[in-house]
């Protein structure tokens, strides 16, 4: 089991709950929005806004976290992250803040405490990179976008 340490940042609720994971299969522990004077963001359809959490982590050399969307959210309401997956790395101790997106057609109110995305926990692989004057071939070659079918 990979530990996660925890700080609430100065000034935060810190009746809003931990990361947490939703269900005994989730892969990703749900992170809640930590608003000034515990208030609300509303966000116009376009508009997007870093929506704080209140927390900073400490997470282990070798492993990053990923932040993702809520499914929920972003079928019902167009609520994504345009970063996604937006990456923490293990030397990172600052705020952790969320970039959330309206992609939907309608206002969408953020309420302190709610939940507003995910995040996962993965190992990191480091890769050396070299110089080659050439590279091995393969049936796709240089194609691109769209070169192996259709979409």
């Amino acid at each position: 089991m990979v530990v996660i340490r925890v700080q609430y940042d100065e000034g935060a609720d810190t009746a809003v709950p931990l990361p947490s994971y939703e269900s005994g299969g989730a892969a990703g522990a749900d992170l809640r929005a930590n608003l000034p004077d515990r208030g609300s963001v509303t966000l116009a359809p376009g508009a997007r806004a870093l929506v704080p959490t209140g927390l900073r982590i400490e997470i282990p050399e070798g492993y990053e976290v990923q932040v993702r969307p809520r499914s929920g959210l972003a079928l019902k309401h167009g609520i994504t992250l345009p970063n996604t997956p937006g990456t923490i790395d293990s030397d990172y101790r600052g705020p952790l803040g969320v970039i959330v997106m309206n992609a939907g057609e309608a206002p969408f109110t953020i309420a302190h405490g709610e939940r507003i995305a995910q995040m996962v926990v993965a190992p990191v692989l480091r890769a050396e990179f070299e110089l080659a004057q050439t590279l091995s071939g393969t049936a796709r070659g240089a194609g691109g976008f769209g070169s192996t079918g259709t979409g």
